[in-house]
């Protein structure tokens, strides 16, 4: 029955091919997303793009090559099988492309929407490799696929091995974990994630704008695991609430930490500590998780009219488009490098300027000056210019003397980084740690810690991680909990 099944796919792909020539295709324009309009939006938290119809979808499905070696793939790192997918587009077969993403992939309409494809994916695609034209909007037809599975009320739940009774738990609740206990309850363990928050999500929740991640898309998501039967238990500190020596004494078998990097990085120069200034994390935790842009919620939240936001990256972008939202007259990217050096995803860097973002690059703030009541009335910014490349290869910005200015800013967001939270890792006696970055230190291959039944990923190993880098690690750790636990048999 297999090898009918796959002389039948292949007889399929080979019309296909017949029916619409490689040459056809690459002379097929890349399809653009339709989205809110540039003034509208600034007004409103719903979704910014708006997500391909059916027809857009097929089409662009037909710009896919099959090729013979997908490299797209290699640029996945949960491995989704993404000309198989694509074809599922192209046949109509949009409930069919979603259960291929699924089988690798726990949480595709958050990944369509929010992985820089541009950099992974899509960066492999023949197009981009070969062509130097648009590649394959990889990313989109995701999301269209997700999106339509959901829709259509016929959501998929993957198959699960027979329960085997062994107990196993997800410390941190964030992208890293989700893949993690996808994986463990699609080999049979029985999974418990631990939150220290009051939602389920992570990062999902608290990090990323409604704007660009509906929070139904990450419920909708959660529950599926949910179905998988994964449990979640909220309100749980490990190493404060509930150690990991007692979760051992209630028969837990394995960890896996992925609590990410909720501790925010200042900058320590003067004035920082004045009121009005806040981390990123403080500020988007605030009006993501706890509503504080809805009138009928008590969170309190500082609406600035002069808003600076001090960072390149997509959390410096969330940052600042939460701030036109929120009524900000003017608001501000400040960064120290060249628009080029920006890590921002480029589609964030455009929304932002298309949503009227100022953005001062090759600045740089070096002090903040209060008024008498303690609040920031203006930032002291420094002009830069850019020497020669630091060790992350971009090159590094050098002040300019004598080129200070004033800017009038009531409110200000840091964006500059962020480091793992050392709660858990100082609650675990003997848990090597990067006593500079403080990150749980793990071996490549499996992600297994020195003690043999914890294993961690996401941004308390990399310090800072994409949704699906922290995804890959989950896997990866899903893969060598399963090989440590059949080995103890």
């Amino acid at each position: 029955m297999t090898d009918y099944k796959a002389e039948r796919a292949q007889a399929w792909r080979e019309e296909l091919r017949k029916s619409f020539p490689a040459k056809e295709r690459t002379n097929l324009s890349r399809v653009e997303m339709p989205m809110q309009d540039k003034i509208q939006r600034r007004t409103n938290n719903k979704e910014v793009n708006l997500g391909l119809t059916e027809e857009m979808a097929v089409q662009e499905s037909h710009r896919c090559l099959d090729c013979a070696n997908p490299t797209c793939v290699t640029g996945c790192p949960v491995n989704v099988n993404i000309p198989k997918f694509i074809k599922k587009i192209e046949a109509k077969d949009f409930l069919g492309a979603a259960s291929v993403i699924k089988e690798t992939s726990t949480l595709p309409a958050v990944c369509g929407r929010v992985c820089p494809q541009e950099k992974q994916c899509e960066s492999k695609c023949f197009y981009t490799q070969k062509l130097k034209k648009p590649a394959v909007a990889i990313g989109y037809l995701e999301r269209f696929a997700a999106d339509y599975e959901r829709e259509s009320g016929k959501m998929s739940i993957p198959e699960c091995e027979k329960p085997n009774g062994i107990k196993v738990a997800a410390i941190g609740s964030g992208p890293a974990s989700l893949a993690w206990a996808a994986d463990m309850a699609r080999k049979g363990y029985d999974v418990t994630v631990f939150e220290a928050l009051h939602e389920i999500g992570g990062v999902l929740k608290y990090g990323i704008p409604e704007f660009r991640l509906p929070k139904k898309i990450v419920d909708v998501e959660i529950e599926n695991l949910g179905k998988m039967g994964v449990k979640f238990l909220t309100n749980t500190i490990i190493g404060r609430t509930i150690s990991i020596d007692t979760l051992r004494e209630r028969g837990f078998k394995a960890f896996f930490i992925a609590a990410g990097a909720g501790l925010p990085r200042f900058m320590n120069i003067e004035g920082e500590n004045a009121n009005g200034i806040f981390s990123s994390n403080e500020y988007l935790t605030r009006v993501n998780l706890m509503h504080a842009a809805d009138p009928e919620y008590d969170t309190p939240v500082i609406k600035g009219k002069n808003v600076i936001v001090v960072g390149g990256g997509n959390t410096a972008m969330d940052s600042v488009r939460t701030a036109k939202r929120l009524g900000a007259e003017r608001a501000m990217i400040v960064y120290r490098r060249s628009e080029q050096e920006m890590p921002a995803r480029l589609e964030e860097v455009h929304h932002a300027k298309e949503e009227g973002v100022e953005f001062l690059t090759l600045n740089n703030p070096v002090a903040y000056i209060s008024n008498d009541k303690g609040q920031v009335k203006q930032a002291k910014i420094q002009k830069m210019e850019l020497g020669e490349p630091d060790t992350s290869g971009r090159r590094s910005p050098v002040p300019i003397e004598g080129s200070e200015y004033l800017v009038d800013a009531d409110t200000v967001v840091v964006a500059v980084g962020v480091s793992p939270n050392p709660i858990i890792t100082s609650a675990i006696e003997g848990l090597d740690v990067d006593p500079k970055r403080r990150t749980i230190i793990v071996n490549p291959e499996n992600n297994q810690s020195n003690i043999p039944d914890i294993f961690a990923g996401g941004d308390i190993v990399r310090g800072g991680a994409t949704v699906i880098l922290a995804m890959g690690d989950g896997r990866k750790a899903a893969q060598g909990a399963d090989e440590y636990l059949k080995s103890l048999k």
